[in-house]
């Protein structure tokens, strides 16, 4: 069974699994020819932050970082005062899969709402507002979003709208985890610009798009880049050769390729779930609108599939399958075959 790059593939566990795009190791290959200057004083970090701008917006301040952990905590840090907590969703990933960087690299504590499709509320960040009154309780001053959500779902523009005017009314930034940015922009028809603009600063993940290792973030919001770079230095996100992760970010860049990789993993997505909707008694946990399919399978069934594929069972019973750019549709009908066979 071979994905598009011909390496035989068995896995649906994580887009983090694949392999780099082929673009993007002839990128870095070309790269390490000669010298160059460090700490993103190259002509190659200088063309991504270009085309970063050109994407999210002219004002925008792009800062690479190596992953999406890291871009979390440097963007999280920016936003942050003396005292101040962030509210995000119970299941959003800063708050169940970085092994509490925040609260460990920060200090911050993070205020759980419930978001049962990963999306948050207006009123589900209320309520949490409504439990910190005093000075006995940390202050709400951002509130971290996850676009695509940790359930494969997308905000739209009018549910990001509504967010962005709740926190202006009440004083709060908005951080937004793009991790799979371009997973949502690929679903929404929409831009880069129009989910940045409203957010406070946001990160745009490659690593999942097809990259090595390069993540980058958007600082958006006048008056709050000034501080950023000293503390990217800090988090030991200052790359010395910095040059191997724009080059990355520009591959992916050039000719709009993050967005085809992401059209082309939305799409193997939507055709898994149709295929696997027409097995009797397999449906979907969640909406697929993006790269995440959640199914429900019984146990021995998740376990014959498990001999020979790569899979992420989720303690509540569901099984994620994620697809990636180099997902084939040999894959996605190989995969969808065994499903029924274990089913029967």
């Amino acid at each position: 069974m071979n994905g598009p790059t011909g390496v035989p593939r068995e896995d649906f566990a994580s887009d983090n699994h694949a392999e780099a795009h082929p673009a993007v190791l002839a990128a870095v290959t070309a790269a390490a020819r000669g010298p160059a200057p460090a700490y993103g004083g190259d002509r190659w970090t200088a063309a991504a932050e270009a085309g970063l701008r050109e994407l999210a917006g002219p004002t925008a301040v792009p800062l690479l970082v190596f992953d999406g952990t890291a871009a979390n905590v440097l963007g999280l840090s920016v936003l942050l005062g003396p005292g101040d907590a962030i509210v995000c969703a119970d299941n959003a990933h800063c708050a169940v899969d970085e092994c509490g960087a925040v609260e460990a690299v920060l200090g911050r504590k993070l205020l759980l709402a419930p978001a049962p499709d990963g999306k948050l509320t207006p009123a589900a960040i209320e309520a949490v507002l409504g439990r910190c009154t005093d000075v006995r309780t940390p202050r709400p001053s951002v509130v971290a979003l996850t676009q695509v959500t940790e359930l494969g779902t997308c905000y739209t523009l009018e549910e990001l709208a509504a967010l962005r005017e709740l926190c202006d009314r009440k004083g709060l930034r908005i951080y937004l985890d793009g991790a799979r940015l371009a997973n949502a922009v690929a679903h929404l028809g929409c831009t880069v610009a129009d989910i940045a603009r409203f957010a406070d600063a946001l990160s745009f993940g490659f690593t999942k798009n097809g990259a090595l290792g390069a993540d980058a973030l958007l600082l958006m919001t006048s008056g709050i880049a000034e501080r950023a770079p000293y503390l990217r230095r800090q988090q030991g996100q200052l790359a010395s050769k910095m040059r191997y992760l724009a080059v990355q970010v520009n591959a992916l860049l050039d000719g709009g390729l993050w967005l085809d990789n992401a059209r082309h993993a939305n799409s193997m997505a939507t055709r898994l779930v149709a295929d696997l909707g027409a097995i009797p008694g397999v449906r979907p946990a969640h909406p697929v609108q993006s790269n995440a399919v959640f199914v429900e399978l019984p146990p021995a069934a998740t376990d014959r599939l498990r001999k020979r594929w790569t899979l992420h069972p989720l303690p509540a019973g569901a099984t994620r399958l994620m697809t990636s750019h180099a997902t084939g549709r040999t894959d996605v009908s190989e995969l969808v075959a065994d499903v029924a066979a274990s089913l029967k």
